[in-house]
């Protein structure tokens, strides 16, 4: 396995107390639209990737840009053709499929396809030997997470995705037991799609560009059938170069199918949605209990973008923390209020001047739910040991995030985000580390020309403001949009080019 690979605490001795320099020549990246398919070569300086897989048309190095064409492995038609071809077979353009995960990801192009269908994609990449993939597709301003399927479980609660994809990702899929496979199945919501190109499929008319006896690929085909079968999921399709699976949308079913097919079992275990360094097991993740076939295990979600402001199946539920629908709601509105605010302090959100959004402590993603209207998508992180673990209620939203632990790094590259926004941060962290190591990664994620907005306790601004002077940062307190009779204060801070 790929432990080497995978996400490590650094120990206190191995942080660096120092600020990342900009590269030579940076320039202001291209604003979105056009970032989709440009970039400048001097933010992103590694020709390597260009080079090692110029056959494939994945990037291509002209002068002092590179261009992204679309092109893959398994693209031979452009990724445009592709996701076409896959529309012919599931419901993209329908409001059902909102949320994907792309797996080995490349620089995103499948993603960035997949927007033309209002389908927001995290996209996931292990830091490999072509360099800074995860890089190339945020410079273009596309979601992606540095990310390897290896021993812990990817950082995602359970039911995230409503389809989850691999083109050519070489995973062993059925390796270990089936180890990454079920893992899949963990983030695939009930009756969510898993797309799988690239080998076995369609090794009847590839085996010989693949190099490998055609019996070793239908071994491989039969074994992955069988693992797919054993965990309830019905294939849809396999043409057009890749096959689909749909998960069962609850597990009367399967219960049932168990006793023929005792393995994979079902997992003991309660902490499904447990997604920060936890191991995974090759089981089956159960899904919440219903009582007829025809309910969708934990609730029936609305379609895009009716989701996005209806209190969420986990609120309906009240298996979020006590979080009342009552809650949801205000905090909705509350979040349309700031973000009014804190456009009319920028008067940037609709100008294209930020793409790429981070929101620290995400909470039940109100903040990104008031920035959809702009061109923007956002990463909301939820701290794995805050009060409320409510990450699955912003996948349910169709929205995307991820779990993390604000002590350490966060897992991208430097300057891959437009505007941070920090909200009750350091508050929450402020007895479980130095505040100044968070201070010193939003320096380093948050791009030249970029803006930070920290919300917190006026108290807590005023000691932050103090160690982001001696960062050569200036900013400014301003009053929340409650007026000074609110505890809290705002420390705005646009970062010089």
């Amino acid at each position: 396995m790929w432990f080497r690979k995978e996400r490590h605490c650094p120990n206190i001795n191995e942080r660096l107390s120092c600020l990342i320099p900009k590269p030579l020549g940076y320039r202001k990246p291209f604003p979105w639209p056009e970032s989709k398919d440009t970039a400048w070569f001097s933010n992103v300086p590694f020709p390597k990737l260009a080079e090692y897989k110029k056959s494939q048309n994945w990037v291509r190095l002209e002068g002092d840009r590179f261009l992204f064409p679309g092109g893959g492995t398994s693209f031979p038609n452009g990724v445009k053709g592709y996701v076409d071809a896959l529309n012919r077979i599931l419901p993209l353009d329908s409001g059902d499929i909102r949320t994907a995960l792309d797996v080995g990801c490349g620089v995103a192009s499948f993603g960035a396809s997949l927007m033309d269908y209002n389908i927001l994609t995290m996209s996931v990449a292990p830091k490999d030997e072509h360099e800074a993939q995860v890089q190339f597709a945020l410079e273009r301003g596309l979601p992606a997470l540095l990310g390897v399927l290896s021993v812990h479980r990817l950082p995602f609660p359970s039911r995230s995705f409503d389809m989850a994809h691999c083109s050519r990702c070489l995973v062993q899929w059925t390796a270990y037991d089936g180890l990454y496979l079920l893992e899949v199945n963990r983030l695939l919501r009930p009756g969510g799609y898993w797309v799988l190109s690239g080998p076995p499929i369609n090794w009847r008319e590839n085996y010989r560009a693949w190099e490998r006896e055609p019996e070793a690929f239908e071994r491989e085909q039969n074994t992955l059938e069988d693992l797919a079968k054993r965990m309830c999921w019905k294939k849809v399709a396999e043409r057009d170069g890749f096959a689909v699976w749909q998960k069962a949308t609850n597990h009367i079913h399967c219960v049932q199918v168990k006793r023929i097919w005792p393995s994979p079992a079902f997992c003991n275990s309660s902490d499904a949605d447990a997604g920060w360094y936890t191991k995974m097991n090759p089981c089956i993740s159960p899904l919440p209990e219903v009582n007829d076939i025809r309910e969708v295990s934990g609730g029936a979600l609305e379609k895009w973008p009716e989701r996005l402001n209806t209190a969420p199946p986990r609120i309906k539920s009240e298996t979020n923390g006590g979080i009342t629908v009552t809650d949801f709601d205000e905090d909705t509105e509350a979040w349309k209020r700031r973000v009014l605010y804190y456009e009319s302090i920028l008067k940037s959100f609709s100008t294209g001047k930020y793409r790429n959004v981070m929101d620290m402590n995400a909470y039940v993603g109100g903040f990104a739910a008031a920035m959809v209207e702009y061109p923007v998508w956002v990463m909301n992180v939820v701290p794995f040991n805050a009060a409320n673990s409510n990450l699955g209620v912003i996948y349910e939203r169709g929205l995307i995030g991820t779990y993390m632990d604000w002590c350490e790094p966060f897992s991208t590259y430097p300057r891959t985000y437009d505007l941070i926004h920090a909200s009750g941060i350091f508050s929450l962290y402020t007895d479980k580390c130095n505040i100044t190591y968070i201070l010193l990664e939003m320096h380093r994620i948050v791009r030249p020309g970029g803006t930070v907005i920290i919300r917190d306790h006026t108290d807590l601004i005023a000691k932050v403001k103090r160690i982001t002077d001696h960062m050569k940062w200036k900013g400014k307190v301003l009053q929340s949009e409650n007026g000074p009779s609110d505890p809290a204060s705002l420390l705005l801070i646009d970062i010089s080019e």
